[in-house]
């Protein structure tokens, strides 16, 4: 008898009902339009580099899943090639949905990466949804309950750090010992306006859920401290600071780099495009051939990053400087690298544009 209430209760569990991201919209206006100009509601349908990343890796499994269609009732059987994503499954085509994230009971960490622990929901009874909110709101859709990991690790699940089947380190954010209270003070400050429509207990602001980062203009000019100086007459002393919680490249695609140059008038007279250094990025192998794709890559080809809250400080020599020379210090991001872009076939996409992210100049005087 025991043995069937078990089989009965596993089976009430495997059937609990999913709140879809647009059923969140009748009490959570403002939130639900902030999340869909969000990353986390990019997935595989809806983000082409991610798709063409995903694809290429292979067009039978999609491994990303866990991360990146972690909704999904058929995890396994979408890692293991079983199954395809489906669009018209609303537990896939929501990305990263407001369920998903809201049900995460606790964090449990991994060498490999970290994964996410979801709370039991029993069908019959209204789901239960974390967060980190005190005295939350009464809701006929769901129980709401504070959780302490909303404001301690609840980022750690998916942007902690990933390892390809080899054990290489090919995505990192955070170091072991870092809680999500940095990443929630900087990607989802305070804003105006309660966290539901009716505002019930009349609260003046909520967490942001558009998750700015990297897309975003605001938040890479805070990201970056750069100075600029001229010693001795010929010393160009560059100095870039990386003001972030976590390393300047945390994602494969990536690339950013430095770049110094001087003008006489309009002409250029010199620039630091030979110097490796100022370029940051990863360039994987898997034995002694060169990969775009880490996901079976053995070691590093090169490997150049600034770690958290650190600085980096660049001594160019020019000798010839006259009064009236401009030195221009600029520093640029690439959302994805024109190498990546080719081998994913994704030209023209404008995703290796450099972008400005800021810029300080001096007159030699």
């Amino acid at each position: 008898m025991k043995t069937f209430l078990s089989i009965i209760l596993i089976f009430s569990i495997s059937k609990a009902v999913y709140l879809s991201n647009s059923s969140c919209k009748e009490c959570h206006k403002e939130i639900y339009k902030e999340y869909q100009y969000s990353y986390h509601s990019k997935g595989y349908f809806n983000d082409i580099l991610h798709r063409k990343i995903a694809d290429k890796i292979s067009k039978k499994s999609y491994g990303c899943a866990s991360c990146h269609l972690p909704a999904s009732k058929n995890l396994e059987a979408l890692i293991e090639g079983e199954e395809r994503p489906n669009r018209k499954n609303v537990e896939e085509s929501d990305a990263i949905s407001c369920f998903y994230c809201h049900e995460i009971a606790y964090v449990k960490k991994a060498h490999r990466h970290n994964k996410n622990i979801l709370t039991k929901q029993i069908e019959g009874y209204k789901p239960s949804l974390y967060g980190n909110l005190e005295n939350p709101d009464k809701s006929d859709k769901h129980s709401s309950l504070k959780n302490p990991i909303y404001s301690k690790v609840v980022c750690n699940g998916c942007h902690s750090h990933k390892r390809n089947s080899n054990g290489l380190l090919i995505f990192k954010v955070m170091e072991e010992h870092q809680t999500s209270e940095k990443c929630i003070e900087c990607h989802m400050p305070y804003i105006n306006g309660g966290n539901e429509n009716m505002n019930k207990r009349a609260r003046k602001k909520h967490r942001s859920h558009y998750f700015y980062g990297i897309h975003n203009d605001e938040i890479r000019k805070k990201a970056i401290e750069l100075k600029l100086n001229i010693k001795n007459n010929y010393h160009i002393i560059t100095t870039l600071k990386n003001k972030m919680g976590h390393p300047l490249i945390i994602q494969p695609a990536r690339e950013m780099f430095l770049k110094v140059e001087v003008k006489r008038g309009r002409e250029k007279i010199w620039d630091n495009s030979s110097d490796k250094n100022a370029t940051f990025k990863y360039q994987f192998l898997e034995g002694d051939k060169k990969v775009i794709i880490p996901n079976r890559a053995t070691s590093y080809e090169w490997f150049n990053n600034l770690e958290a809250n650190s600085s980096r400080v660049y001594d160019y020599q020019i000798k010839n400087l006259r009064k009236g020379d401009k030195i221009i210090a600029s520093f640029y991001m690439v959302i994805a690298k024109k190498e990546c872009l080719d081998y994913i076939e994704l030209k023209n996409s404008g995703l290796d544009k450099p972008l400005l992210v800021k810029s300080v100049e001096k007159i030699f005087k």
